[in-house]
């Protein structure tokens, strides 16, 4: 006789990449939370500091396309689990650094290196096993991403507070360690047909067969660039933004670290669960939808940006800090399902180790350019100028809606016609 799962294996997997993704934002938002004891500690002018944020990036987006390639020919659970424990290795080793070079090899290659390799995966399992259920699916995943950074914006600045910077390393990089052993028991790669495994066996999607389906698209280049100039702003807020805070309105380092991304995050999960939830419903009627919900969230977080920079007032500077966050979700909700209108399912890992490669290498000039920033124009006028990077990202996208999006579309529900089989 057999017994009714409590939780079908397809929410399951949500459950488990929810965890890790959680573990990916903490180590990574923990290094921009101690950053001022950290910077005082070995000597870092805020150049040096913001270049290890950037070479950490730059080592992502070199890193990323491999990932994604791998993800569509290679057992993506395996992939998964030792991209999180070498991460989680190089977040230890992270806190026993003793100067520039050494912070360098440990945090920006071994865990900017590691973190490179779960996204694409995690994303493509997704993908896998959502189809109706899409977006919702990977706005659940998200929030993950909002939570990690919250809570490691609190726990690594009072960590860093009472018992040192090193510390926080330490505690975040052996909890990812437990948890890549849970997720090497409990994480599954099936869900495909025998007939698709072999078929996908048999043809090992060459590198020029995959390059030509995904670059092919003007569509996919609208997204990648527009995605590049949100993730400026986002990597630009998040390693400064405890800073700018601890500076410019005397807040401790654990109420800075806290309050920098608690107002964003909370305000973020609202919007990409919203965010994801309205377009699941209209995308069956409305193929638009997606590139519609991402564009306003740009529009209509740009004014938030400006007023979080600009306002001498701590209110008002929360009060920018949300509406960004709340809008920024809304645009992230539809971040990957967007991507995956115009890509089919065989060349998704790989379109997304691509694109993350390309906005990476973008956005990885941010931390070194507000570094630049805080030492002559200041970082009130460093972070409201991020604005514009979300009104430009916006008319792109408005752009690609207008001009390629429908040639480019894939139906699915034509090709396909069902969900994978979950057991």
């Amino acid at each position: 006789m057999t017994t009714k799962k409590f939780l079908p294996y397809k929410w399951e997997l949500i459950v488990l990449l929810w965890f890790a993704f959680f573990f990916n934002q903490a180590d990574r938002q923990a290094y921009n939370v101690v950053l001022p004891l950290l910077s005082a500690d070995l000597k870092l002018s805020p150049v040096q500091a913001g270049l290890v944020a950037s070479i950490f990036l730059w080592c992502y987006a070199l890193l990323v396309p491999v990932a994604g390639y791998l993800g569509d020919i290679s057992r993506r659970k395996w992939i998964v689990f030792w991209s999180l424990l070498v991460w989680s290795a190089g977040t230890i080793l992270s806190g026993a650094t003793t100067g520039l070079a050494s912070l360098i090899v440990f945090r920006s290659i071994a865990t900017g290196g590691g973190e490179a390799f779960y996204f694409p995966s995690a994303n493509s399992l997704i993908g896998q096993y959502h189809h109706k259920t899409r977006a919702m699916a990977m706005s659940i995943h998200q929030t993950a991403l909002y939570v990690g950074l919250i809570a490691s914006g609190f726990i690594a600045g009072w960590i860093g507070e009472h018992f040192g910077w090193r510390s926080a390393f330490y505690v975040f990089g052996a909890a990812g360690i437990v948890l890549a052993f849970v997720i090497m028991a409990r994480l599954k790669d099936v869900g495909l047909t025998e007939e698709a495994v072999a078929k996908t066996k048999s043809e090992r999607l060459p590198l020029s067969v995959v390059l030509k389906a995904i670059a092919g698209k003007p569509t996919v280049w609208a997204l990648w660039l527009a995605f590049s100039l949100f993730l400026f702003a986002g990597i630009g807020y998040i390693t400064w933004m405890p800073s700018f805070l601890h500076e410019k309105f005397k807040l401790s380092l654990p109420n800075a670290g806290f309050s920098s991304m608690f107002y964003h995050h909370v305000a973020a999960m609202i919007g990409v669960l919203l965010g994801g939830k309205v377009s699941d419903m209209l995308a069956m009627r409305r193929r638009t939808v997606r590139l519609e919900v991402e564009y306003v969230g740009l529009f209509l977080g740009a004014p938030f940006i400006c007023l979080m920079g600009l306002t001498d007032n701590l209110i008002l500077c929360y009060v920018g800090l949300a509406g960004f966050g709340l809008f920024r979700g809304i645009y992230d909700s539809n971040l990957y399902a967007a991507l995956f209108d115009v890509i089919e399912p065989r060349f998704r890992a790989s379109a997304v180790g691509i694109m993350l490669a390309v906005v990476f290498f973008v956005s990885a000039f941010a931390p070194v350019a507000l570094g630049w920033a805080k030492s002559t124009i200041g970082l009130t006028a460093g972070l409201a100028s991020l604005s514009l990077a979300y009104f430009v990202a916006g008319l792109i996208i408005l752009l690609a809606l207008k001009t390629t999006f429908r040639r480019d579309y894939y139906d699915e529900a034509q090709a396909d016609g069902s969900e994978p089989t979950t057991k």
